[in-house]
């Protein structure tokens, strides 16, 4: 219990405009430092859509800042409108929510705060961690987590770091809660055939993408599919999607979940957005038609894609009913490239991301040893620690290691 006693503060917010995908990588790993003795305290904006009475369910204390008087209006990609005051506002309520305690950590987690925000709070905390994933300005930390996938790696972020930053970089890190691990542990074998359907377009899901996949999935080659629908507490769209839904026969509509783990396992495909559900979707190998909803998720979905990770149907702006159903129908036949994605993103994303990140916040004892037994998924850890790039730079061949 390496955090024992630690004290970790975690700045996010969630909102109708931003979303909630920052605030539930934030909870999860809040939980999982929590698990291992550290003291947790959230500092979040009460926007609109927050997710305050969530951190008040499960005990996790948080202060509260004022409601910004403007910019929940804000255009999609203003991220520093998101914030609702300016950078030196933000920076100097948050130090007074601190009220004098200096915390073992900072966790940022938000677009429109910069090295301009991190430079005020520094003195008052030991150590800073950014997480972020858009590579678009500069930071002053300490870690700096980008779970996404990207050919760049770490030179995403070269310049905008100290040399001193400690990068967590990739899908092996991603924030993902305890459940999914679970799941992966006593997955079925997927055989490709597209029998059950899973539609998450995210928490709020402005675009209504969820009312256009049941459309494509309404057409008659597509209604002998079991869907599963899952509508999050801010999209604006529920009355509407559930009229469809009573429409089409096998369709299942669900309400906010914590997790969707069950259903991702259940699944057989799925349609959903390119944010943080993608490493979810992947760490259970589930083959996935992803629209992006941002312009942050263009390139990280563009990446996939070429790496022959996911099938990206493109820009949410781009997306048309016609199109949308023709690609349902020419995946669902797909099933010997079905069984290869899924192999394939099993090997990127273990579950054990947010376990690899609290390790390298707050390790272990060196001396302590842990034991399980062994298990068939181990091929993939093993796969995994054989390709780690320390291990193949020390091995005498040198050469990544190919999946066979």
């Amino acid at each position: 219990r390496a955090a024992t006693g630690m004290k970790v503060v975690f700045r996010v917010d969630a909102s109708a405009q931003m979303g909630i995908g920052h605030f539930m990588r934030c909870l999860t790993l809040a939980e999982a430092l929590r698990e291992r003795g550290a003291q947790i305290r959230f500092v979040c904006r009460e926007h609109t859509g927050n997710l305050i009475a969530l951190l008040q369910q499960k005990a996790m204390p948080v202060t509260m800042l004022s409601a910004p008087a403007i910019n929940d209006k804000a255009s999609g990609e203003d991220y520093a409108a998101w914030l609702g005051v300016t950078q030196a506002e933000d920076a100097e309520q948050t130090i007074l929510a601190l009220d004098g305690d200096k915390p073992d950590c900072l966790v940022v987690d938000h677009y429109g705060l910069d090295v301009e925000w991190e430079q005020r709070l520094r003195p008052h905390v030991s150590k800073l961690m950014v997480i972020d994933d858009l590579a678009n300005r500069c930071h002053n930390c300490d870690v700096l987590l980008d779970q996404n996938y990207s050919a760049e790696g770490e030179q995403r972020y070269a310049g905008l770091v100290p040399d001193t930053c400690k990068l967590l970089v990739g899908p092996r890190y991603a924030l993902l809660r305890p459940e999914y691990a679970a799941y992966r542990r006593a997955l079925r074998a997927r055989d490709g055939k597209v029998r059950r359907v899973l539609v998450f377009f995210g928490g709020t899901d402005q675009q209504n993408l969820t009312g256009t996949a049941l459309e494509a999935l309404s057409h008659p080659e597509s209604r002998h599919l079991e869907v599963d629908v899952v509508v999050g507490a801010n999209n604006p769209h529920r009355d509407g999607i559930e009229q469809q839904v009573l429409r089409r026969p096998r369709t299942t509509l669900h309400g906010s979940r914590p997790h969707l783990a069950d259903l991702m396992a259940q699944a057989d495909l799925a349609l959903g957005a390119g944010g943080a559900t993608t490493w979810e979707r992947m760490c259970l190998g589930l083959p996935s038609i992803v629209i992006s909803i941002a312009e942050n998720q263009r390139p990280a979905s563009a990446a996939l894609a070429e790496a022959e990770l996911i099938y990206y149907a493109g820009h949410f702006s781009d997306i048309k009913t016609d199109g949308l159903t023709q690609l349902i129908k020419q995946q669902s036949h797909a099933t010997e490239k079905l069984v290869e994605l899924s192999t394939q993103n099993q090997l990127q994303v273990d579950g054990l991301g947010t376990l690899r990140l609290v390790e390298a916040l707050y390790p272990s004892d060196i001396n302590e040893i842990r034991l399980r037994p062994a298990c068939k998924e181990d091929v993939i850890l093993y796969y995994n620690w054989v390709n780690d790039p320390q291990v193949r730079k020390n091995a005498i061949n040198t050469h990544h290691i190919p999946w066979i």
